[in-house]
């Protein structure tokens, strides 16, 4: 679980609803009418703009994103190693079945056990980073798209609220309504914008990136141990992608 983004979101809608709660009653911060205008509209203009598949598959990545952590890097090396050492003394043979921490990690380890050559594996597992990238990117464009509308589809509702309280000036109990209308669809489009759909973009460009670096490791890992690389060669290669203070910090405790 990612409590980063889960405190970051519980966290900032709490904010808002103790400030509402403190100052005047919360029904008045309920309209149905804003409600159907900016989420109804944004999620109607957000599907127009993609697919159903490409908008569907927005909330599942970003569902995965917060449920399931990536493993560090540092964490993964040490697991690497830990299968080239098996794999140098028992032969690739010796790894088949074994657990992993990643999905991609254990397809690897298969085409390692089914004999496959170096080049086939880094073609194949290559294409599949691509393909997490194409996704994740999917879904962080469909959020940004989510923050593009919403603001527009609050603006949208301010200036019918504005239309239906001008239009009956001449009936002061509808211009508390009407101005209700007006001004709810701003806030709402402005909390959507900023509280959910721009942090799940971000997120999801981050965890993009992550993703793609874990696998890109993982992948050269795997065509080493195919080509039957030496497990202290290995971790001195894969070390390339820790940081540099974490680099060092390995570099310390390897001499230590």
């Amino acid at each position: 679980m990612d409590f980063a983004t889960l405190i970051g979101l519980v966290g900032a809608l709490l904010l808002i609803a103790t400030a509402v709660i403190v100052g005047v009653s919360p029904t008045v911060f309920i309209n149905p009418a804003s409600l159907l205008i900016v989420v109804g509209g944004t999620l109607l203009v957000v599907l127009a703009k993609f697919s159903f598949v490409q908008f569907f598959g927005a909330f599942r990545a970003a569902a995965r994103a917060f449920k399931f952590r990536l493993p560090a890097t540092q964490s993964s090396i040490e697991e690497l190693v830990e299968i080239s050492n098996v794999a140098r003394k028992e032969g690739v043979l010796g790894l088949e079945g074994r657990e992993t921490s990643s999905p991609f990690l254990s397809q690897g380890i298969q085409m390692l056990v089914d004999g496959r050559d170096g080049a086939t594996i880094k073609q194949i597992l290559n294409k599949e980073r691509l393909m997490t990238l194409d996704h994740n990117r999917s879904g962080a464009k469909v959020f940004t798209a989510m923050a593009d509308v919403a603001p527009a589809m609050g603006m949208i509702g301010t200036l019918i609220g504005l239309v239906q309280m001008l239009s009956n000036m001449e009936d002061p109990k509808s211009i508390g309504p009407a101005m209700a209308v007006a001004l709810l669809t701003t806030l709402y489009g402005a909390m959507i914008a900023t509280m959910i759909a721009t942090p799940i973009a971000d997120k999801l460009s981050l965890r993009m990136t992550e993703e793609a670096r874990l696998q890109s490791l993982y992948t050269d890992a795997l065509v080493a141990i195919q080509e039957g690389t030496n497990p202290r060669i290995i971790e001195q290669m894969l070390s390339s992608y820790l940081p540099p203070k974490e680099r060092e910090r390995a570099a310390e405790s390897e001499g230590a």
